[in-house]
């Protein structure tokens, strides 16, 4: 049996545990979360007793690559200091377990590693390469593997096949033509992943597809011929050098005896509790110290499936209450010199925009808190420490980049205290959507919900605290004893939620990547645009609704006219008689309870039967648009800024699309005239604009890239009118034979087919026989073959891992994709198509907001972004910019994402939202 030597990229280990895992520290305040990381990582590798090993290290500074191409890495921001700090305490525990350390000076780790594998192959060793960098897949071959020991994966030269669509020697060219952002690899523009791996697989080599580029279609074609020069500069940045001189053979890296008195000493010191009590097990001398779970892969929980608690987290905590300066200074030094801690406020009001601060709470160890009431005014209150003074006081704090802090729905805790002056930074966890990422589905995620789910520990409840209903008193008038116990609590289970779930998301990259790269930097994102609001124009409202009230007073009048006497029309026992017992009319859906069912759908299907219905259906339609806008909106407006401010939710829609309250401008109908009529009260300040920018089709843009089906990339690529395509395609005509009709008929298969609708629902909504609908849908996935094995395959993929995943990773767990029930199955896999759809659309979109949020930075006195709602971004932008933030916020968008098709954006200006869609 061929012996082993493993590999250990610890420049890139170090890296990911410092992003992966929780910012820990010790009780000195040393950040300890990468150290943690690694050394868990190194006891999983040392216990399979390899042959031969090595700690690889970068050395910092430049090398031959930077010789090559100045503005090598050029990009990489400076590196944390908590984590520089990290970097000899792990080299000290690396040394001390006795295994190599190789750093060599001017040469980066990978190169290292390149030329050792080598090396050991020409000894007819076996190699596994323990990374996370997709770089060093170009290594890999039949004695060569790659292991990622953060995720307990694999690859051999058939992985990395399936992970990327290219060999193991395509690496390097795959590497050049999509560059490297972070490294500053130049590459081929809007040129990704499957883009690269199709080229190579039709043209095998680089310098093949040089040859050949011409060939290339479009505009991703130009973008290659463009980037031709340049191309060869980026193999060479790309290629792992394996020739190195380097001053050690693979023989001499062998582990040495460990130093137990050193290891001993760095894990007492660093917290290492489990990493000590084996060491201390293994050579005698076992500690009674509880050992902490150590960091590594852990199981995502199956839907609705709690994962068992960490020990002791289902136990009430010890909390403080801190009245004096002295205890005060004490929790500020503390807070200071920590990496991480979890942060609350209690307020007056849910309003963020309306709220004063009463006190606030912190915890930097699981089950100790602390809270400082500010403001507490009720009978017999002790004395209580400056609020301007403790907020002054935390405003550093508060607003540093470099102390980390958890919330649970932190985005309220950012507008309160930025009522304050306090503008929070460093805002690196929020427990709600660390849940809402992990699994969406599984539990509400509130933070009740949470503990209930995540710690089995039930907190104190507010109502407990402050009573109920016209009973309940503000938070200001509870006593400091109950309120210590209430809010603390809220701070130390937010830390132990943190440290129960994030573990989790660490072990699942993409989702990782989904809440670090997108959500968490949503927060600050939503919070601004929340702030600057929206301006009403209340008198429009006002006439609109008496408009409409007129017409519903017709209505009702017309109503009692038909039937023949009065009733009222917003009563389902009412219309039920009228409709069933008076008009005789057919009973085409019940309630649960079997009665005739007076619903929408219900009312609808009967508008063929008979006049009232269609009315009803009329009626019902302005009273909502009545309650819900045109008389509540002007209610709505901010008596200070005279503006209205929706609350935008990322952890309700569980498809990742985002949703707003207060109002509620997600369902503002645009497809009938009133709809419209109400966004035309959006207005712009005099001298400003109103624009809109909205992705055009972008779920049908996704279907195609994920079917992958060659018609509809061609409609798309060639810029055809996709429904006219479908037309033409499903009819069999030439697209300038297609009739409105036909268009229309496409439009809803095309749309219909990604919710999963059939020949039934597709016969309702054209109106047409069900035979006729099956015909249409048959012949569409005759002409559009991709679509029905897309459709087909993300059901069986959703039937056996119990979900389904967007283009970028973010998962819906389908609970009922097994049900015995038919109807909750069919569900299940109706949203198993939509969601990757409807997902992805909201991945989009919410890059979109982050480039653009990070653009208007600094011209916030000429643009500001106001609304989210869909595919719609809506923007108040000064009118002598318009023109040129326009071409700014569609190149962004358009950025956003990289398909197989490209991205349309629809941009709008003008006085009112309504002008601007």
């Amino acid at each position: 049996m061929s012996k082993r030597l493993i590999l250990i990229d610890g420049s890139a280990y170090l890296f990911r545990a410092f992003h992966a895992l929780p910012p820990l520290s010790n009780v000195h305040g040393e950040p300890t979360g990468a150290l943690f990381g690694v050394v868990n990582m190194l006891r999983s590798h040392l216990a399979q007793k390899p042959d031969y090993l090595a700690f690889v290290m970068d050395p910092g500074g430049k090398n031959f690559r930077h010789e090559l191409y100045p503005e090598y890495k050029a990009n990489r921001p400076p590196m944390p200091d908590e984590l520089r700090a990290q970097i000899e305490p792990m080299l000290a525990i690396v040394r001390a377990l006795g295994i190599p350390v190789v750093r060599e000076p001017k040469v980066e780790a990978d190169d290292v590693i390149g030329t050792l594998a080598r090396q050991a192959e020409s000894h007819d060793l076996k190699v596994t390469i323990s990374t996370g960098d997709k770089d060093l897949a170009q290594l890999v071959d039949e004695r060569v593997e790659l292991v990622n020991t953060m995720t307990g994966s694999r690859m051999n030269a058939a992985g990395v096949v399936e992970k990327f669509g290219v060999r193991p020697d395509q690496i390097v060219d795959f590497l050049a033509l999509m560059g490297d952002k972070v490294d500053n690899i130049p590459g081929v523009d809007k040129c990704g992943e499957k883009t690269a791996a199709k080229w190579l697989n039709q043209y095998d080599s680089l310098v093949n597809l040089t040859d050949h580029a011409h060939e290339i279609t479009g505009k991703i074609g130009e973008n290659l011929r463009a980037a031709l020069p340049k191309l060869p500069l980026s193999q060479e940045l790309a290629r792992i050098r394996c020739d190195l001189p380097l001053p050690m053979t693979v023989e001499s890296l062998t582990r040495q005896p460990p130093d137990v008195d050193a290891l001993k000493t760095l894990y007492a010191r660093y917290e290492f509790r489990a990493a000590l009590k084996e060491l201390e097990a293994s050579t005698g001398n076992a500690s009674s110290e509880p050992a902490v779970p150590a960091a590594g892969p852990i199981a995502t929980p199956t839907p609705k499936v709690a994962p068992a608690p960490i020990a002791g987290f289902d136990q009430a905590g010890s909390y403080e209450c801190v009245r004096d300066r002295e205890r005060l200074d004490v929790w500020l030094d503390q807070l200071r010199t920590c990496a991480v801690f979890a942060f609350d406020t209690e307020t007056t009001s849910l309003d963020a925009h309306q709220a004063e601060i009463v006190g606030v709470s912190f915890a930097i160890e699981p089950k100790i808190a602390a809270y400082v009431p500010l403001a507490h005014t009720g009978p017999g209150v002790p004395a209580q420490l400056d609020r301007r003074e403790v907020l002054d006081l935390l405003k550093p704090i508060l607003e540093s980049e470099t102390i980390g802090k958890i919330g649970q729905h932190g985005k309220y805790d950012m507008h309160v205290l930025a009522r304050y002056d306090i503008e929070m930074r460093g805002y690196r966890f929020d427990t709600m959507l660390e849940s809402y990422v992990l699994n969406s589905t599984a539990s509400r995620h509130d933070m009740d919900s949470l503990s209930n789910f995540y710690l089995n520990y039930k907190p104190v409840a507010y109502e407990e605290v402050a009573g109920k209903g016209a009973k309940q008193i503000s938070f200001a008038d509870v006593d400091l004893d109950t309120a210590t116990r209430y809010a603390a609590e809220d701070a130390d289970v937010t830390l132990r939620l943190h440290q129960t779930l994030h573990p989790r998301l660490a072990a699942e990259p993409k989702l990782l990547s989904i809440f670090s790269d997108i959500e968490m930097p949503l927060v600050p994102v939503l919070r601004r645009m929340e702030q600057n609001g929206i301006l009403i124009d209340a008198e429009l409202l006002k006439q609109q609704t008496h408009d409409m009230r007129t017409r519903m007073s017709a209505l009702v009048e017309r109503a009692y006219e038909l039937v023949g006497h009065r009733f009222s029309l917003d009563s389902p026992k009412q219309l039920q008689a009228v409709l069933y017992d008076e008009l005789k009319l057919p009973v085409l859906a019940k309630t649960p309870s079997g009665q005739p069912s007076t619903n929408e759908d219900a009312i609808s299907d009967l508008a063929e039967h008979h006049e009232l219905p269609r009315l009803i259906l009329d009626y019902r339609g302005l009273a909502k648009l009545v309650s819900t806008y045109t008389d509540k909106l002007p209610l709505q407006i901010n008596a200070d800024t005279k503006r209205v401010h929706t609350s935008f939710h990322q952890a309700i829609a569980q498809t990742g699309r985002l949703s707003s309250t207060d109002p509620n401008l997600q369902n503002i109908p645009i497809r009938t005239e009133d709809g419209r009529r109400i966004r035309k009260a959006f207005i712009a300040p005099p001298g400003w604009k109103i624009v809109a920018a909205d992705y055009s089709q972008i779920e049908l843009r996704i279907m195609a890239h994920l079917s992958e089906d060659e018609g509809l990339l061609r409609a798309f690529r060639e810029g055809i009118d996709v429904h006219r395509a479908t037309a033409a395609e499903v009819f069999g005509i030439e697209p300038d034979e297609v009739s409105g009709q036909q268009r229309r008929a496409a439009k809803a298969i095309n749309f219909g087919l990604m919710y999963g609708m059939g020949a039934f629902g597709l016969a309702r909504q054209l109106d047409i026989g069900r035979k006729e609908a099956n015909d249409y849908i048959s012949r569409y996935f005759s002409r559009y073959p991709g679509v029905r094995t897309f459709m087909d395959s993300i059901r069986e993929k959703a039937k056996a891992q119990g979900y389904v995943e967007t283009v970028f990773g973010r998962r819906l767990y389908l609970n009922e994709i097994h049900s015995r029930n038919a109807g909750l199955r069919a569900g299940a896999e109706r949203a198993a198509i939509n969601a990757p759809m409807q997902g992805t659309a909201a991945d989009i979109i919410k890059r979109a907001m982050l480039a653009i949020d990070q653009w208007l930075a600094d011209k916030k006195n000429c643009a500001r972004m106001l609304l989210q709602v869909h595919d719609e971004l809506v923007f108040e932008i000064r009118e002598d910019q318009v023109d040129a933030i326009k071409s700014g916020l569609i190149e962004r968008m358009d950025a956003a994402a990289e398909l197989l098709v490209p991205l349309e954006v629809d941009v709008g200006v003008g006085e009112n939202w309504d002008e601007a869609h």
